[in-house]
């Protein structure tokens, strides 16, 4: 690649800080500032170097090309009833974003309720949680611009599309919840700060409130119903129960799977919602989840990992709150995590469980525990479903690596379940019976067997020449399965690499316990795991070391950045999007002070320990002998107000002055900010294709890649 020139970024040796008598300097911490002069100078002259670089792939215009042939497929989602009518999403293979249309039947004329693409020419406007009443008459969604967290709620009349005046702002991971007369709505929303609320501002965001919003009223009139002032950082979520008589709130402090759990039984307010709810509390520790499902009468049901680390249902009944009267409904499975839970017609369970990370689906009896069927399916993953109490039937869609998408409709009013193919998704002009998928269990450093997928050609000659992709996330028990996506076949079928998803610890693959083995003072145990899914890759010839490309977004660029730091003899190139990557830091920008139910916290001594071994930015150094770091790009957007750009351009500052001005770093050491965009969600389907072509391009340029026809 020959010896890269990289901007001379300022150090500033006079920020230290001290951890409990440690003392770290952060000679970047200007880089914190998005706003300044010297921030937006470093980040263009970033952009000056790895722009052209990724320009002189010789086939980006056929990546770009192929991609965007590729991609161009109907995508729908699943039907949903909400009142008399039907709606779904759909978009025509390339729109930057789906639209939402409605049906007065299955089988009537679709019309369009809601497009997106019409509030923005460029399509960063993005649709961002929605909720329709109970009768279907009203819709609440939000909306978010340029991919940051921060939306606004608006109100549409349905099924006319008719737009209502009220606009709801200071919006940020809201719960929506309708009242049953249709006539008020709960939502959360942050106090006032100083300066901007864009989305490119780092501010920590604490003390959400929960607020009830009259319809037809200005927000300045909405009325508090829960705050917790003395608690900055806990969340209040709310729901109104299926059968509309009370209000449960979950209270959460980070992002642990734990909560509080209380309720409001709504004939207890003689005057209506008025002021603080009296709510009662059922659980008021954080020791468990408690997910409602539904009820009938008093009885709740509620999914729970309480003692349970893969996930039951147990009944409460509120009269009789106390923790010795709970019921188990259906106990925990022995080796499945039970995933979600729907209630559809009155008495019948829809239980998706993850077994060995692919998905079954399961009928239970309500009033008995009982399960009735197993509803087919293939080796894969449910990625869609709908389907409530007061409905009759349900709709659920499947997907795997190679298959786009069926949607299954299944009639729920008899006990004979028969689903039957509702839609099915099709790629044009692409052949996936040329490609195998198989799971692999592999040992990481301490012995434990960790499931990996692996997709390749048919036939593929196991002789180490090929390149690969590895990818990995590992945190925050999150699940990664088998999904589809139209641009990794391009990767497959005319780059000719191997792809493997690596379900490492940390993620939520075997419940709680997968989850804890990964997290904390065991996040180690995830960067050994996918060290160790490489080693297995080369071991069994698939690919080469040099060949080896990872990538991970967020957590999971984290976890690429942290495994190039501490093997980068065993990778060729590195993709970290959006990567949490100064670990002594990051709990004082935006949300990131939830994230500590994960990493822990460096102002506490014994956990500072964890993390300043392996914060990558912390941790990087030049390599032993004539090893050199692999080829790596670093990809955030300036609005992503989830994980804020601080931390990859700290990090790309520090690995560019410590490793490339090293004689033997050849591999190109680069990052790319883009505009108008955040952390992932919502982005608009040309800002996708464009940053996958860079990412291919990448590939090909650095893992001597070919192009095959």
């Amino acid at each position: 690649m020959g010896v890269f020139k990289y901007p001379e970024a300022r150090r500033d040796e006079s920020v230290v800080d001290d951890f409990s008598g440690t003392k770290i300097p952060d000679p970047y911490r200007w880089l914190e500032d998005p706003d300044s002069d010297e921030t937006k100078a470093f980040v263009e002259a970033q952009n000056k170097i790895s722009g052209p670089f990724l320009e002189k792939c010789p086939v980006r215009d056929q990546i770009k090309n192929r991609i965007t042939e590729i991609w161009d497929y109907p995508k729908y989602s699943c039907p949903s009833k909400r009142g008399n009518h039907y709606y779904y999403s759909y978009n025509t293979g390339l729109q930057n974003q789906s639209v939402k249309y409605v049906q007065d039947s299955l089988d009537g004329e679709a019309r369009v309720f809601l497009d997106p693409n019409k509030l923005s020419e460029d399509g960063t406007i993005s649709l961002s949680g929605s909720m329709f009443t109970e009768d279907g008459s009203v819709y609440a969604y939000g909306l978010s611009k340029s991919g940051s967290d921060w939306i606004s709620i608006h109100f549409k009349k349905a099924p006319s599309g008719e737009d209502l005046p009220d606009v709801l702002e200071r919006v940020k991971f809201s719960s929506m919840a309708w009242m049953h007369d249709h006539t008020g709505f709960f939502y959360n929303k942050y106090p006032e700060q100083e300066g901007k609320v864009d989305g490119t501002e780092t501010t920590s965001n604490v003390d959400q409130k929960l607020f009830y919003h009259k319809l037809g009223t200005d927000q300045s009139q909405d009325i508090l119903v829960a705050e917790f002032p003395e608690h900055p950082k806990w969340m209040i979520g709310s729901e109104v129960s299926d059968c509309g008589r009370y209000i449960v709130l979950y209270v959460r402090e980070g992002c642990e799977p734990v909560n509080r759990l209380y309720y409001v039984d709504t004939q207890t307010l003689s005057n209506g919602i008025d002021g603080k709810l009296p709510y009662v509390k059922v659980v008021d520790n954080f020791d468990a989840e408690y997910e409602y499902i539904t009820n009938v009468g008093s009885v709740f049901t509620f999914k729970t990992n309480l003692k349970a680390p893969r996930y039951k249902l147990i009944n409460i009944d509120l009269n009789k709150p106390e923790m010795e009267n709970w019921v188990t409904l259906v106990e925990e499975d022995e080796k499945s995590v039970l995933e979600w839970v729907g209630c559809v017609n009155k008495n019948k369970l829809v239980l998706c469980y993850l077994e060995d990370v692919k998905n079954k689906l399961y009928v239970y009896d309500l009033s008995t525990g009982a399960r009735k069927a197993e509803l087919p399916l293939d080796v894969g993953t449910v990625v869609g479903y709908s389907g409530r109490t007061k409905d009759t039937e349900i709709f659920y869609q499947f997907m795997s690596f190679l298959t786009p998408g069926v949607i299954y409709r299944c009639d729920m009013t008899s006990d004979v379940y028969t689903p039957t193919v509702f839609r099915e998704i099709e790629v044009k002009n692409f052949d996936v019976s040329g490609f195998e998928t198989k799971q692999v269990f592999y040992p990481s450093k301490d012995g434990t067997k960790i499931p990996m997928f692996i997709i390749h050609k048919k036939g593929l000659k196991l002789d180490g020449s090929h390149a690969a992709l590895l990818y990995g996330y590992g945190g925050f028990s999150v699940s990664i399965s088998p999904t589809f996506s139209p641009s990794r076949l391009v990767l497959l079928q005319h780059l000719n690499m191997v792809y493997a998803l690596a379900n490492i610890r940390g993620g939520g693959e075997y419940g709680e316990t997968w989850h804890k083995a990964g997290t904390l003072g065991n996040k180690q145990n995830g960067f050994h795991d996918f060290q160790a899914a490489a080693e297995y890759l080369i071991q069994e010839k698939y690919t080469s070391a040099r060949r080896i490309a990872i990538q991970g977004g967020s957590n999971g660029g984290l976890l690429v950045c942290a495994c190039s730091n501490q093997r980068p003899d065993l990778f060729g190139a590195a993709i970290s999007q959006v990567g949490v990557l100064d670990m002594l830091r990051f709990h004082k920008f935006t949300i990131g002070h939830a994230w500590t139910t994960d990493y822990g916290c460096s102002d506490k001594p014994d956990e500072f320990q964890w993390l300043v071994k392996y914060s990558p930015y912390h941790n990087i150094k030049i390599p032993d002998g004539d090893i050199q770091y692999p080829s790596m790009l670093l990809l955030t957007g300036d609005h992503d107000d989830r994980v804020v750009p601080l931390h990859s351009l700290k990090y790309i500052a520090e690995v560019q002055r410590t490793v490339g001005s090293s004689e033997k770093q050849s591999n190109p050491l680069i990052i790319r900010i883009d505009t108008k965009s955040g952390h992932g969600a919502g982005k608009p389907t040309s800002k996708i294709i464009e940053e996958v072509s860079e990412i291919y391009s990448f590939f090909y340029l650095t893992l001597g890649l070919q192009w095959e026809d």
